[in-house]
């Protein structure tokens, strides 16, 4: 199941039943799961940790050092996790010690090509990033969020639970969950009303929300204010809780409708 070109670091761990494709280089402190596939010319470097039944296409670059100029060669790493597609030439780089030394990757992801997922940047389950797309360091995706082609995040901002963010969207605030964004630089259309109905969300939930992106995307008013009047639907929907609590802990604020 290697390649006789691979080169494998000895200190590397790879599962029995994981595929190491011609041309592929897997450094130390790099364990490869159950049935994990590497297609070709792969360079791993560790300490990283892949799980079970990834495929990673050709060219990619995963667990190298963080491009950070404070970077000095500490033993950060990078953790990623099951049944995630990388496609061609995707850049994934470890942690830092002052970002906390862990860059993240959930389950079910899809990666596409020419994707890069910056130092310290956790990201969700079901994510989708579309080609280009790319997190600078300290960057939060939520669960099933999915970003559009040539998307642009800036360092440390969040992107909300199935958040989705038009073909090339300069985001340089928090996204809150639900919600579209598009532009250069990014405003808040609407929430993602077809998403959600295709992922089988609640009309009534879905009204909420747009209720709720209304008095804090929309409007001009203080969170104090917006928050008082969503109260009654943050109790009759978790995903207005969600929206709120997200908006609430936003230290950078979040992305608005233009003015």
């Amino acid at each position: 199941m290697i390649h006789p070109t691979a080169i494998i670091d000895p200190k590397a761990s790879i599962a029995d039943t994981a595929v190491i494709g011609p041309y592929c280089v897997i450094g130390a402190d790099v364990t490869i799961g159950e049935y994990t596939e590497l297609k070709a010319h792969v360079n791993v470097a560790g300490p990283t940790t892949i799980g079970n039944h990834n495929t990673i296409y050709s060219f990619c670059s995963l667990g190298e050092a963080p491009q950070d100029e404070g970077y000095q060669g500490e033993a950060t790493e990078l953790h990623i996790g099951d049944h995630n597609l990388f496609r061609e030439y995707i850049s994934i780089s470890r942690g830092t010690v002052k970002g906390g030394g862990l860059t993240k990757i959930g389950n079910h992801g899809m990666f596409m090509a020419y994707v890069h997922i910056g130092h310290d940047c956790i990201v969700g389950d079901y994510v989708n990033m579309t080609n280009n797309a790319a997190l600078a360091g300290h960057v939060e995706v939520g669960n099933h969020a999915r970003l559009g082609g040539f998307t642009l995040v800036h360092q440390f901002c969040r992107i909300g639970e199935r958040a989705f963010t038009g073909m090339g969207a300069a985001v340089n605030k928090d996204v809150t969950p639900y919600t579209l964004v598009a532009g250069n630089y990014a405003r808040a259309i609407g929430i993602n009303k077809i998403g959600l109905q295709r992922a089988g969300f609640n009309k009534d939930a879905i009204k909420g929300l747009t209720q709720a992106f209304k008095a804090f995307a929309q409007r001009r008013q203080s969170k104090e204010e917006a928050t008082q009047q969503c109260a009654t639907l943050v109790e009759q929907y978790q995903e207005v809780a969600n929206f709120v609590n997200f908006v609430n802990e936003s230290p950078r604020g979040i992305i608005r409708t233009k003015k």
